[in-house]
């Protein structure tokens, strides 16, 4: 392997010293430097394009070319004539200077080669076909060699730092936005341009009154022969392992015309190549639009789903099926319709073993092996149908409504050290609707009103039962007694009902009125009204079918909950926005009339109050691609409805907790201070974000431990927490390699307590990755990659550290045009702090053939877990707990695929 990386660096290194510089200036006839001025360099013996350059403000151009070879210059510039040139090399670095002259004529110039990049105001384009060498085959391999743009670990786009929030094809929005769908299923050889939308406005009657710098957004550009016509591919194939038959089907399908678009990805395997995992679905937020300045209310409905064992990437068995279809349809102008549906159904054998030590080892808490088995399945839809209507430029009416429900069951067994063997089954069968509707109004060219309104009902069932052994001197013992359960039965049979029924309006109207060119002034006037039901009922089963409802012996002996819960909040928001040469600020404020009030047990509680909650932004624009933005906002927390509620819980057979009917909202300070740079001149992109918050009034738990099994209730504690997060990135490209450095740094100071102590847990978390990669259109590419990562925690009297280190190395090869080899490897190694380490591999590899680039069929062997490890391994700390966790996962497979190009 070390053999390996010293010849690849050796090919890197040399190619990067075989080449000179070429640099200069481009002026006007006036001798005025031109800025995003357009220099690109073809070799005349092959005919491809070398390299390019976009001038910076002193209209300055650098280019990377071979020694000793000839080259043709073309530099071009909006409203000028474009200048050819012919340039020849040799041993050293060359300056050369250009004036481009007045364009009088009316012939048309002809462009030997598009540039790779270029600037139209806030628009930032690539040509994909300059970045492509062959070997791609999605959306995400083109985007991953774009300078400024990255793939992150979650399958998000980043832009200069920035998660791009919406992706359209020509115009229309892909899945409403969904940027994972798109970049694991669009065609790469689809994609002409990639533009990308900087300081984008879903409206564009707001532009000019809101601040929109983080919105990014990408619109794909389809090659010519791609509207009104189907493409896309079909991909099947199969293979064999020990225990089963592998398959694999996937019709990736797309249409487009300038009416309407049809999109339809399907998915059917059991190899565990997962399109959209069920985090991603449940996270989907169907494109709904992000209001225009948030209120400083934050209430939490609660989540009360099923927290599946493992996610669908580390398992022994994964089955699944997706079906999704998108469209779009303008049938004038003035309307746009659209909408989507999806359909995913998995199903999951899963095996976990781990080691946990718990917080503080004075408090008595017996450390904890466990086993865990889980078979896991999922049924999801979602449908979502928007509409737009604009019939001018001062009004527009935005409607969606987005509807989604599953079937979700889990069954479980657990074998634990300290409590033995037991079976759990959980059942949730939750929907939501949610709808939207926005209007935006323009008086005229001084006053603008927007109206936006968001209405969520939600219905949420879970059930949970568990069987536990009752064996001589069980660790449940204790517990069973305080639960009041018959501790005669020769098992702990428990099942718990719960209900959850939300419905909740949002709704603000913004004024805004520009005084000026530099300066406007929004007033909003708002509400949020909430609603939350919430049942639950604990009981034992004795014998078959024989219901016992036990009485507790602490807790006032309540185990029942039927609790109401309603929240309103009324306010008025102030906010003036100011641009003052560089700098633009943004102070404002605003005051809110909360009241709040829940009913339990024939009894009320009450608590109604006012609070003024400032924010303020300030932003200085250097240049038009470097900024330094620091913001500060104060935000009221409230709690959801389970925490309110008296009765016992039962979360699972080892945590139990009780609510607090007058537990009060939360306070928190937050700042943050973000610098992007983005540098096409020296292709240097720098992107830092620090932020810092800190909660006051925080709701917290009260935890008592008996053995390994917690009871926890809820209060307002005045002890603060505080979390600290830095993260940088540097890119840098050299001709055909770009280096990157990732730093990250994570504080968090959190107050605990347990078994009547307050204790202070502090986390630590530093990470670093460097990387390096090249770009060549014929030679292969690689890239490597080096995450190092240190992990401090101090949990009352227990202090643990754990250090990762993963080398990888990513490899891509396009062979006499027909052949694609590609292989990504990593070695992931965990220093636990005592001596002891544990590291795993991963490795896989794909072989595919086609006759040529338009070939309509392509044969591919895919190979994953090469070395066919059993087992990944983890190591974590939370609040309560340190764990070492060990989750098995599928063998090797090797499949054989045919995919078809439409």
């Amino acid at each position: 392997m070390k053999k390996i990386l010293c010849i690849l660096l050796f090919l890197i290194a040399h190619s990067t010293f075989a080449q000179i510089k070429v640099e200069g200036i481009v002026r006007d006839s006036l001798k005025t430097p031109l800025e995003l001025a357009n220099v690109i360099a073809i070799n005349k013996k092959t005919s491809a394009l070398e390299s390019y350059s976009i001038t910076d403000q002193q209209g300055k151009y650098k280019l990377a070319l071979k020694k000793n070879s000839t080259y043709k210059i073309q530099v071009s510039y909006i409203g000028l004539k474009t200048l050819q040139d012919s340039l020849s090399t040799k041993e050293s670095d060359i300056t050369k200077n250009y004036t481009l002259q007045e364009d009088n004529t009316l012939d048309k110039v002809e462009l030997t080669y598009e540039m790779p990049v270029t600037i139209k105001g806030d628009t930032l384009i690539y040509n994909a076909d300059s970045f492509k060498n062959g070997s791609e085959r999605k959306l995400e391999d083109v985007l991953e060699k774009l300078p400024g743009v990255e793939i992150n670990e979650d399958g998000q786009i980043e832009v200069e730092g920035k998660v791009v929030n919406k992706l359209m094809v020509n115009g229309k929005d892909f899945f409403d936005g969904d940027t994972k769908l798109a970049t694991k299923n669009i065609p790469s050889k689809a994609v002409d341009k990639i533009q990308v939308l900087r300081n984008y406005s879903e409206v564009g009657q707001l532009r000019s009154v809101t601040n929109n710098q983080d919105n990014v957004a990408i619109n794909i550009k389809l090659k010519e022969g791609k509207e009104n016509f189907w493409f896309g591919n079909i991909t099947a194939g199969g293979g064999s392992s020990p225990d089963n038959e592998l398959y694999l089907i996937q019709p990736k399908l797309f249409y487009y015309s300038p009416e309407y678009s049809i999109n339809f990805i399907g998915d059917l395997n059991n190899i565990g190549e997962v399109a959209l995992s069920r985090r991603d679905i449940r996270a989907f937020g169907g494109g709904f639009r992000a209001p225009s300045r948030s209120s400083g209310t934050n209430i939490n409905l609660g989540d009360n789903g099923l927290n599946f064992l493992t996610n669908q990437g580390n398992a022994l068995e994964i089955e699944n099926k997706l079906a999704t279809g998108n469209f779009s349809y303008s049938p004038n102008k003035a309307l746009d319709l659209s909408g989507f549906l999806i359909y995913n159904s998995s199903r999951i054998l899963s095996k976990e073993t781990s080691f946990v030590q718990y917080t503080d080892p004075d408090l008595g808490i017996p450390d904890e092996a466990t086993e865990q088995r889980s078979r896991e399945r999922s049924d999801q839809a979602l449908l979502k149908l928007s509409a737009s209507y604009q019939p001018n430029l001062n009004n527009q009416l935005d409607y969606d409504v987005l509807a989604r429900t599953s079937n979700d069951s889990q069954a479980q067994n657990v074998f634990s050290s300290v409590i033995g063997n037991t079976n759990q089954t959980d059942d949730v069968k939750p929907y939501s609707i949610n709808q939207n509707i926005n209007y935006y109004y323009t008086i005229n060219e001084n006053n603008i009103l927007a109206f936006e309104a968001q209405h969520l009902l939600k219905n949420e069932d879970p059930f949970y039962n568990v069987r536990l052994d009752n064996g001589p001197n069980s660790a449940f013992d204790t517990t069973a007694s305080a639960l009041g359960l018959d501790t005669t039965q020769d098992n702990y049979d428990l099942a718990q009902n719960r209900r959850i029924k939300s419905n909740q309006l949002d709704a603000k109207l913004d004024y805004y009125n520009i005084l000026n060119t530099k300066s406007n002034i929004n007033i909003t006037l708002g509400t949020i009204l909430s609603h939350q039901e919430f049942n639950s009922n604990l009981f034992q089963f004795r014998g078959t079918g024989v219901q016992f409802n036990p009485i507790p012996t602490f807790n006032d002996g309540r185990i029942t909950n039927d609790t109401e819960y309603n929240f309103s909040d009324i306010y008025l928001g102030v906010h003036y926005r100011l641009k003052s040469g560089k700098f633009t600020f943004t102070p404002g404020f605003s005051v809110h009339a909360y009241g709040n009030n829940n009913t339990q047990f024939g009894q009320t509680y009450k608590d109604n109050f006012f609070r003024v909650l400032p924010d303020f932004e300030t932003r200085i624009q250097f240049k038009k691609s470097e900024a330094l933005t620091l913001r500060y906002d104060m935000r009221n927390q409230f709690t959801d409805v389970t925490r309110l509620a008296e009765g016992l819980v039962m979360n699972n057979f080892n945590s139990f907790q009780f609510g607090e009917p007058d537990l009060q909202n939360a306070l928190s300070h937050n700042v943050s201070l973000v610098y992007t740079s983005f540098n096409l001149f020296n292709y240097t992109n720098v992107f830092a974000r620090a932020s810092y918050s800190s909660n006051i009034d925080q709701i917290r738990s009260l935890t008592d431990f008996e053995s390994v099994i917690r009871t926890s209730t809820f209060f307002n504690s005045n002890f603060a927490d505080e979390n600290v997060n830095v993260f940088g990135r540097i890119q840098r490209t050299f001709g055909k390699i770009r280096g990157s450095l990732n730093a990250s740094f994570n504080y968090s100071k959190i107050n605990q307590f347990i078994q009547g102590q307050q204790s202070l847990n502090e986390g630590f978390t530093q990470t670093y990755t460097p990387s390096i990669r090249t770009n060549f259109r014929v030679a292969p590419n690689v890239s490597l990659q080096y995450r190092y990562s240190v992990t401090d925690n101090t949990q009352g009297g227990r202090k643990t550290k754990f250090v990762t280190t993963a080398p990888s190395i990513n490899f891509d090869a396009y062979i006499w045009k027909r052949v694609t080899f590609r292989t990504d490897y990593t070695y992931t190694n965990q220093d636990l702090g005592n001596g002891q380490s544990q590291s795993f591999q991963n490795w896989d590899a794909t072989l595919s053939y086609r006759k040529d680039r338009d070939a309509k069929w392509e044969y591919e062997i895919k190979a994953t877990n090469l070395l066919d490890i059993s087992s990944q391994v983890r190591n974590t700390a939370n609040n309560l707990s340190v764990f070492t966790s060990e989750t098995f996962i599928q063998p090797r497979f090797v499949t054989f695929r045919f995919i078809y190009t439409l």
